[in-house]
């Protein structure tokens, strides 16, 4: 069972990275706060692990922070709730944000994530008000784009937003609206934006 991952970031996207140990790359999947903290690409990496392991498949899902994988433990300890769906809800509001919202009893603020019901959002409030970890929002740091910077931009954003679960059209629209305001925006500070807007 790995529980620690530590080596070279061979590549890094907002939902996972590929770590380099003794020439292995090994693929594991992170919440959009996790990107936010992450070194630039090939330089060297440490990641807090949760090894999943159902049938036929392994997959390894990996946290900056002690307190990012206490607060996804959390959340997959709830019933209907796997560690897909615990990455979208993690990625969808920052941690913090996320704990408010639960401890509050945000229905509104919760069901705006994708694949968060009704249902799913009253079991978050029910089974995690009193369980919820301190877990402080981070600010992230990124290489900005290059070429036509405002257009791989968007791009770039409309991507990491499908891969969290976002449709196309709302994507596009606050995409939109962020790159309008700020086309000079690194790419975490606009991601960051349009997720704001898109969860709000």
């Amino acid at each position: 069972m790995i529980s620690y991952l530590e080596g070279g970031l061979k590549t890094k996207t907002p939902d996972h990275v590929v770590v380099l140990v003794g020439g292995v790359g090994y693929k594991v999947l992170i919440p959009v706060s996790t990107y936010y903290e992450l070194p630039s690409e090939g330089e060297s990496v440490a990641l807090q692990i949760h090894t999943h392991v159902r049938e036929d498949t392994l997959a390894l899902y990996g946290f900056f922070s002690a307190k990012e994988r206490l607060l996804f433990d959390r959340l997959i300890s709830v019933a209907g709730v796997g560690p897909s769906l615990a990455l979208k809800v993690m990625s969808g509001l920052e941690p913090q944000t996320l704990i408010d919202a639960i401890r509050r009893g945000d229905h509104r603020r919760l069901n705006a994530i994708p694949g968060v019901g009704k249902k799913t959002a009253e079991r978050l409030i029910l089974e995690l008000r009193d369980k919820m970890p301190q877990v402080s929002a981070s600010e992230g740091r990124m290489r900005a784009a290059s070429a036509d910077p405002v257009q791989t931009l968007a791009e770039d954003l409309i991507s990491a937003l499908l891969n969290l679960g976002f449709p196309r059209p709302q994507s596009e629209k606050g995409v939109e609206q962020v790159v309008a305001s700020d086309p000079d925006a690194k790419f975490e500070d606009a991601l960051k934006s349009v997720l704001r807007k898109l969860s709000g």
